[in-house]
C-alpha cells in the first residue's frame, strides 16, 4: 500500500469525530490492529463532568477501524494499539483538536498457532482423566481441523472427545472447551468447562460409543456457541439444554448438571466438569417448564435417576 501518514489519518478522522452528540466536549478511543481475525475498539465521547455521552449511532466511527487498517498496512513503525483523542473547540468555526498515538503493547499480542499454552491445557485434561481410568489411546472423535490461527469451532486448536475406561463404566469427555482462546490474549480457559457422559460399559458396542461420542461433540459445539453456559449450570444446578433427534428415542433431551469434579493445572486456573445426561419425556412428565432453562424439571429428572 502507498504511504499513509498519521497526519492523513487525523485528516480523515476529524470530520467524523466532529459529528459528536450533544453535550460532548471530548472523546477518547482505543483500537487494536487486526490479528487472527480479531480487533477491538473501546471508548467514546465525554461531557464536561467526564461522564459518557451516548452516541446516536456508532456507524460514523467505523472509520476508526478503516484508519487503523490503513496505518497497519502502510509500513509505519510497528504498532498494535492506537489511541485517538478529540477535543471540542472552544469557539464556533474553530477546528477541533484531534490526536492519534500508536504503540506496541506486548500484553495484547494474540496467541499464535505454536503457543505452548495449548498443549499445556491438553496435558492437564489428560492427567485428570488418567486419574479416573484408562484413556483409550486409539479413540479421539474429532471433526474439523484448526484454521491458520489455531482456531477450531471451540475457538482453540482442540476439538475432541476422549474415552476413559474404568471397571464397568465408560466415560466420554470433551477435550478442548477449556483450551485458552486462539488468536486473542484474554486470560480465560476457553468457555471455562468440560462436558462428560457416563455409561454402563456392558451396554455399549463400538457403534454405540461412536454414536454417543458424535452427539457429545455436537453438544460441545452448542456450549461453545452459547453464552456462559457453565455459569448457568452452576446457578441452577441443572438445566434442560437441548433436544435430541429421533435417532436417540426414547431419550429426547439432554440435561447439563453440576459435578463435584474440577480439572486443575490449566493455564488460567481450574474449570468445572459438567455432566451431560440424556433423559426421556417421561422423566419430566407433569413438570412445569416455565422457569429459566427448565431447571426445576431438569433437577426432577436427575433425581429420578439417582443423580445429584
Amino acid at each position: 500500500m502507498a504511504a499513509y501518514s498519521i497526519d492523513e489519518a487525523i485528516g480523515e478522522l476529524a470530520p467524523a469525530l466532529g459529528k459528536a452528540p450533544a453535550g460532548a466536549v471530548s472523546g477518547e478511543w482505543t483500537a487494536t490492529t487486526m490479528r487472527a481475525g480479531h480487533s477491538s475498539r473501546t471508548g467514546g465521547y465525554l461531557d464536561a463532568e467526564g461522564n459518557h455521552v451516548p452516541e446516536g449511532s456508532t456507524h460514523p466511527l467505523d472509520i476508526i477501524a478503516d484508519v487503523v487498517e490503513k496505518l497497519d498496512a502502510s509500513g509505519v513503525p510497528r504498532f498494535n494499539k492506537v489511541v485517538i483523542r478529540w477535543k471540542k473547540p472552544k469557539f464556533p468555526f474553530m477546528q477541533a483538536k484531534v490526536t492519534l498515538e500508536t504503540s506496541y503493547d506486548q500484553a495484547i499480542v494474540p496467541r499464535g498457532p505454536d503457543d505452548p499454552i495449548y498443549e499445556t491445557a491438553a496435558a492437564a485434561r489428560r492427567a485428570f482423566w488418567q486419574s479416573r481410568g484408562t484413556l483409550q489411546e486409539d479413540f479421539a472423535v474429532e471433526r474439523g481441523k484448526a484454521n491458520i490461527h489455531a482456531q477450531t469451532k471451540w475457538f482453540g486448536p482442540h476439538r475432541r472427545i476422549l474415552a476413559i475406561h474404568a471397571p464397568g463404566r465408560l466415560t466420554l469427555a470433551t477435550d478442548g472447551l477449556s483450551t485458552p482462546w486462539a488468536g486473542i490474549p484474554e486470560p480465560e480457559n476457553g468457555v471455562e468447562c468440560e462436558l462428560f457422559m457416563e455409561f454402563d460399559a456392558a451396554r455399549l458396542d463400538t457403534a454405540g460409543i461412536e454414536n454417543w461420542a458424535n452427539l457429545l461433540i455436537n453438544i460441545g459445539d452448542l456450549v461453545a456457541d452459547g453464552h456462559r453456559v457453565a455459569r448457568d449450570v452452576e446457578k441452577h444446578g441443572a438445566i434442560l439444554f437441548c433436544r435430541l433427534t429421533e435417532d436417540y428415542l426414547p431419550m429426547s433431551r439432554i440435561v447439563l448438571s453440576r459435578d463435584a469434579g474440577r480439572i486443575d493445572g490449566l493455564p488460567f486456573g481450574s474449570v468445572p466438569l459438567i455432566r451431560a445426561t440424556p433423559i426421556a419425556e417421561a422423566d419430566i412428565e407433569g413438570q412445569g417448564l416455565s422457569d429459566d432453562w427448565g431447571a426445576t424439571a431438569a433437577r426432577h429428572a436427575l433425581a429420578k435417576r439417582g443423580i445429584r
